[in-house]
């Protein structure tokens, strides 16, 4: 498994773990970004992202995007 932030932009990948604290997987949870979803890459600036999930655009720290893994 690879950390978010290796992805590429325009790259789709699939959800496979969360790690972190409960408090951090239950706020990405409520973003829509769970275990087994899409989660396509749109911009990556210093390791910070925005993703597209479920429809909508969301931006992540590196440091939160380093805890979702593909």
């Amino acid at each position: 498994m690879m950390p978010l932030t290796m992805a590429r932009p325009g790259e789709t990948v699939t959800v496979r773990r969360i790690t972190g604290r409960d408090d951090v997987r239950r706020h990405l949870a409520e973003l829509g970004v769970v275990a087994d979803s899409p989660v396509t890459v749109v911009q990556s600036i210093a390791g910070n992202l925005v993703v597209q999930v479920k429809g909508g655009r969301i931006a992540l720290d590196s440091r939160m995007a380093g805890r979702i893994l593909y």
